[in-house]
């Protein structure tokens, strides 16, 4: 018979297996075992634990409060065929337009992707040339190619969404190349290095079914003509694609993009929030230990996730990197933007995240919904001018409370590429975000000892967590311009890998018939 067993706590620092343990705990000889999720609970540091839920099979008896029968739940998927005389057309291969093509190329509509980047192989020596020369190409970087702006992350795959396909997802990435750990980890991530195998292997299976990819093409225009969509792309010359289905996966820094679908398309956008501020970086060790205790060293790299409330303004850390790096990730020639990416190891001698403060339209709104694209703008060639080589602004904290400028790096290094220039952040952040870092890094400090270490390295600026408009849909997930589907992160419906994969994912199969709800 199948159980499932819900919080069994082991000791972070047992030297017996998960086996061993389940034998110990039950008191039975045959059995097996699949890990349904994996936590840690370090909230008494002088006891951490390891905390499971498990299906066991086994043909003893078991009892107990937290026993119960495992009843599995499957997603059954369903791919009708494509009947639509053209092929759909995703522009943006990154998480969403991804998940939608793989869908529609099982559906047999052999989806034509346009991708204003390059290939994966490709891009990664363009990242690495902008990183070791400064020399940016403005259509391949760490926002644009395939894969997206997530390829070059964390690669967390967590959210706040509560939907049964996201299982359906996980999945998949552990087809394609992902570790299964991320079917059950509780802030479950795959890194750098293994998402890059993973979108290969996707796009692979994509073209095995008939599938077709335009790298290095940009998306130009669309006119429609007798409800079919003529669509213009540009590569080494223009090329026009005809659909009735044309799916905007565009991420949030597509911005000459947005601007023509607003202006001169006359597609319906509304502004909306996102959020401002720096990264941080501490020592790995002295994250690890604020949050473990003395069984850091049993523990893979510790992650933390703050957030403090300023009237009617949040402060919140946001896409926290253990073990990783502060990147360079700007799409645009002369301006600062970072992230931050770590490989899947987290082996990286510094911990960073970013500490951003809520941005919203009545801060920047003057009468053009793309004008928090401006304001993001504005403050990311203000970083640029202080530096002007893709030197980024900085301070300690230390002298950052006191409104000073640290004279350089003191007991903590740096892992931005392209070097720091010390500065008041006054100059490239709004004063209200300045004031908010500083209120939430005591706060934060509060509850993570050390989070506010006066050496801790204050990186500007991080400006494009969200995107600042929302294309807006309907209930068919339809544009104002019937036949345009905007879908992810940079259409403002998703916050992250995990939920722009199935925005697109969910979009794929209502163009597709498939009655997911």
């Amino acid at each position: 018979m199948r159980y499932q067993v819900d919080q069994m706590k082991i000791l972070v620092s047992s030297k017996k297996s998960l086996e061993e343990n389940i034998r110990k705990y039950y008191h039975i000889e045959n059995f097996s075992y699949q890990i349904l999720a994996k936590s840690v609970d370090a909230r008494k540091k002088s006891e951490v634990y390891f905390v499971y839920r498990l299906m066991i099979d086994t043909e003893e008896e078991l009892q107990g409060k937290l026993i119960t029968p495992y009843n599995e739940k499957k997603n059954n998927i369903a791919y009708p065929i494509w009947k639509n005389k053209r092929a759909p057309i995703i522009v943006g291969f990154g998480p969403a337009g991804m998940f939608a093509a793989l869908y529609l190329a099982r559906c047999g509509a052999k989806p034509v992707i346009l991708e204003r980047g390059s290939k994966m192989e490709e891009r990664q020596k363009e990242v690495q040339q902008f990183l070791e020369t400064k020399v940016l190409n403005p259509n391949s970087n760490v926002q644009f190619g395939e894969g997206g702006a997530g390829t070059f992350s964390d690669g967390k795959l967590t959210t706040n969404l509560k939907n049964p396909w996201i299982v359906f997802i996980l999945e998949e990435m552990v087809k394609h190349g992902a570790k299964e750990d991320i079917l059950y980890e509780a802030m479950p991530h795959v890194g750098t290095d293994y998402l890059a195998k993973i979108v290969v292997g996707i796009r692979e299976e994509i073209q095995s079914l008939g599938g077709e990819f335009h790298f290095n093409t940009t998306f130009l225009d669309a006119q429609k003509k007798n409800d079919v969509w003529m669509v213009q792309a540009q590569s080494t010359e223009k090329q026009i694609f005809q659909t009735e289905h044309l799916l905007l996966g565009l991420g949030h820094s597509a911005r000459d993009t947005i601007r023509h679908l607003y202006e001169q398309m006359e597609v319906r956008m509304e502004p909306k929030s996102f959020s401002m501020g720096v990264r941080i970086e501490h020592p790995a060790a002295l994250i690890n230990e604020a949050q473990y205790g003395r069984f850091a060293g049993c523990l893979p790299p510790a992650y933390y996730k703050l957030a403090h409330h300023i009237k009617e303004r949040g402060v919140y850390t946001f896409c926290m990197c253990p073990g990783g790096f502060v990147l360079a990730s700007q799409s645009d020639e002369q301006t600062i933007v970072t992230n931050g990416m770590s490989n899947q190891n987290r082996a990286g001698k510094n911990s960073n995240g970013a500490i951003l403060v809520d941005v919203k339209p009545s801060d920047y709104f003057k009468g053009n919904v793309l004008d928090g694209m401006a304001y993001q703008e504005y403050y990311e060639r203000l970083a640029f001018k202080i530096g002007k080589d893709y030197r980024a602004p900085a301070n300690l904290v230390a002298e950052f409370l006191k409104n000073q400028v640290a004279p350089g790096l003191r007991s903590i290094d740096t892992t931005y590429p392209h070097g720091l220039v010390f500065t008041n952040l006054k100059y490239c952040l709004p004063t209200f975000v300045v004031n908010g870092i500083k209120e939430g890094l005591l706060a934060f400090d509060r509850r993570l000892q050390g989070f506010a270490h006066p050496d801790a390295v204050l990186v500007g600026i991080e400006s494009r967590s969200s995107s600042p408009v929302r294309i807006l849909r309907d209930e068919t997930r339809q544009s104002s311009q019937s036949g345009i589907y905007p879908i992810g992160e940079g259409a403002g419906y998703a916050g992250g890998i995990t939920s722009a994969a199935l925005d697109g994912l969910l979009t794929a199969m209502k163009i597709g018939g498939f009655s997911y709800e």
